[in-house]
């Protein structure tokens, strides 16, 4: 499971104090879980938080009075619903651990103790959403099996289900051609009964090995007996099958042709696509389910590729209608052209091919991919007294143990062709599940690298969005958003994509150092035109650990004689929270020079206005969570009047980011917010031309 800030755990906190929930919050979100937290403040708000916005996890402090624990797991006991419960101590013994447990809890965690507390909601949370995932498989296996029992029913092949010798399912074309007239004429029949008695001893033996899990063979032939008495010859083939739960033999009968030439050729062509002479699709899932099962069962490795021609609707226009079955010909000839004896390629849709390549490792499922997408781009294409030039996109997946379900394997490599389209086609996006730590790994130091590159060569730039003042109040403000340059001319990389690799190797507090550094020389650069512009930037907790961005501030602030008091450092909430002394001084020390501190994701906390009374904060800007549908979502609406409301009584401004329509922007007026900055007002851009009169 992926955690992170696209996915964030609905936690209840029961505690008697605000303050230790408020530090495991921040402790949940410094690890990179992304949290909303709540907490209750008694039993029948306990009750209420569950039953309208039911969360994820619930959090329980054993010591708690508020809610004590025992009722804690009745309200969650009596809901019936999959919601773990963790009990939250201080110390753990046996006394501690088998009540907790009693009660119905999932585990215990040490308050005292971060990693612990991490490790185990981490651990819970995975399970949950295992168990999920498995609630949703389970209901999608059930209505999968009632599409296949329809498609068996309605099926020509005389489908049946055989389970230890006897018919335990049998679709109308398989009762018709033994004569029958519904299943309970057969349910229960030994398959021997139906074989012409000359047959039955060496169906028999094939009968017994089959039940010792030995492969079936493709196919069977013998002679098979109808109700009647009369004999006909009769091919049979056998797959492993489950039904109702039941491991079982699916056979599938037909008879035989006269000719056994002819009924080979028959068969062939069952298989095939008629107009590139390849696999068809269902033959080729068939040979796939095979590579899937072997992984699975003897470690060994397969390559699954699945190939579609690029820009498709454009080469339909240049060549006609009339030519698609030539067009997809063509792609099957030169793509077979490209695959060796033992690859076995399939029209997998009306224009994408799919290639299976057996015992391919990764170095051949490369190469295989690549001589594939050089077939292609390397030639043209020729149709008739035509000649095309096309390309194609490459989704790979190398099958192993790893990643051993159809599913899966086919999701994979159709996400692969997706990206290769996405970027203009002609490429091969191979995943590869035992290369991903190795891939990771290579990343991380190509970030690094990258990152340590831009700080030394100046290719860190800002974009800078203006902040409209909803009640006339003069002056002109911009945020300034750090941005990096990227390898194309134009391109530039957002902080999300290297902020927390920056983090996780000691870089914050330089990439900090030239954000504020770069403001500075802005706003003083706009003094000297004439204009006094207030700029907000974002800081990170690593300026908190000591001097060296107060010492390059009062540098910059001498250098370029910028006003101090136009310059706004914001800090997340959340960070001030469980930096509390660290951010307090070092606003007590940037006051010196005029420089104000600000709260960004305001009131994502369990209490912030309680933050307030020891921070004095310049701005608080509130959580953009609070914005999403907030023309008609009443609880955002209500919780950004309480922070206005608030916010005005202890004199602070309040700002509301990630503005989308002119309905939030009703409003945010009418709730009193002083500031609102978003795309529907301005987006961000590296010119600062707002028009402010």
């Amino acid at each position: 499971m992926q955690f992170g800030k696209d996915t964030a755990l609905r936690l209840l906190i029961v505690d008697d104090s605000v303050e230790a929930a408020e530090a495991i919050v921040s402790g949940l979100r410094n690890s990179g879980i992304a949290v909303r937290p709540s907490r209750p403040e008694s039993e029948d708000d306990l009750k209420a938080l569950i039953s309208q916005q039911p969360p994820d996890l619930v959090l329980a402090a054993r010591s708690a009075h508020t809610v004590p624990l025992d009722k804690v797991m009745q309200v969650v006991t009596a809901t019936g619903k999959d919601l773990p419960v963790l009990v939250l101590i201080n110390q753990l013994d046996d006394s501690r651990l088998l009540q907790a447990m009693a009660l119905g809890a999932r585990g215990v965690v040490l308050r005292e103790h971060m990693d612990h507390v991490q490790n185990t909601i981490r651990a819970e949370w995975a399970d949950l959403e295992a168990r999920r995932s498995l609630r949703r498989l389970e209901a999608q296996v059930r209505e999968t099996e009632r599409r296949c029992d329809a498609l068996i029913d309605s099926s020509r092949d005389p489908i049946a289900y055989i389970h230890e010798g006897m018919h335990i399912r049998a679709n109308p074309a398989y009762l018709e051609i033994f004569g029958f007239d519904a299943f309970e004429d057969i349910e229960g029949m030994s398959l021997l009964d139906l074989i012409a008695p000359q047959h039955v001893s060496n169906f028999k033996q094939l009968l017994k090995q089959l039940s010792k899990g030995e492969p079936p063979p493709p196919r069977y032939d013998t002679q098979a007996r109808a109700l009647d008495g009369g004999l006909f010859p009769a091919v049979m083939e056998f797959t492993q099958a489950s039904y109702e739960g039941e491991t079982c033999l699916q056979v599938v009968l037909r008879r035989q042709e006269l000719d056994p030439e002819l009924a080979r050729e028959v068969e062939e062509l069952r298989q095939r696509d008629q107009v590139t002479g390849l696999l068809n699709r269902a033959t080729f899932l068939r040979a796939l389910e095979d590579c899937v099962a072997d992984a699975a069962q003897n470690a060994s490795h397969h390559a699954l590729l699945l190939v579609e021609p690029d820009h498709y609707t454009r080469l339909m226009q240049d060549i006609g209608l009339d030519a698609a079955d030539d067009l997809i010909a063509a792609f099957a000839a030169r793509l077979r052209s490209a695959l060796g004896p033992d690859d076995i390629a399939a029209r997998f849709s009306e224009h994408q091919f799919a290639v299976l390549g057996r015992n391919s490792d990764h170095l051949g499922t490369t190469a295989l991919a690549e001589k594939v997408r050089s077939a292609f781009a390397n030639d043209v294409l020729e149709i008739g007294s035509r000649s095309l030039t096309a390309t194609v996109s490459i989704g790979g997946v190398q099958i192993g143990e790893k990643i051993a379900s159809v599913t899966a394997v086919l999701g994979k490599a159709n996400q692969g062709v997706q990206s290769t389209i996405g970027v203009g086609g002609n490429r091969v996006d191979l995943f590869d599940p035992g290369a991903v730590d190795r891939a990771e790994e290579e990343r991380i130091e190509a970030w690094v690298a990258r990152i340590r590159d831009a700080l030394d060569g100046d290719r860190f730039l800002m974009n800078y969005q203006p902040l409209i003042s909803l009640h006339g109040e003069p002056g002109e403000m911009y945020e300034g958003y750090l941005r990096m340059q990227g390898d194309e001319p134009g391109e530039l990389v957002q902080p999300l994509t290297f902020l927390q690799i920056a983090e996780e190797h000691g870089l914050l507090w330089e990439i900090d150092r030239w954000v504020v550094g770069k403001a500075i020389q802005v706003i003083g650069d706009r003094q000297r035109s004439g204009k006094r512009t207030t700029m907000l930037v974002k800081i990170t907790q690593a300026s908190l650990q000591d001097d060296s961005l107060l010492r390059h501030i009062e540098e910059k602030l001498a250098k370029h004689g910028t006003d101090g008091s136009l310059l706004v450092l914001q800090l997340p909430e959340a960070k001030v929270f469980t930096n509390l002394r660290a951010a307090q001084e070092f606003q007590s020390k940037v006051a010196r020079f005029g420089v104000r501190v600000g709260l960004e994701q305001f009131g994502a906390g369990l209490n912030s206005f309680q933050l307030l009374s020891h921070f004095d904060a310049a701005f608080l800007k509130i959580d953009r969570g609070f914005m999403q549908d907030l023309p008609s979502n009443t609880d955002h609406q209500q919780r950004i009047r309480e922070i206005a409301d608030k916010a005005h009584e202890l004199g602070k401004q309040t700002i509301a980011e990630f503005v989308q329509d002119a309905g939030s922007m009703t409003v945010l007026f009418g709730a009193g917010i002083d500031y609102a900055q978003g795309h529907f007002l301005a987006a961000a851009g590296p010119e600062m031309d707002w028009e402010f009169e």
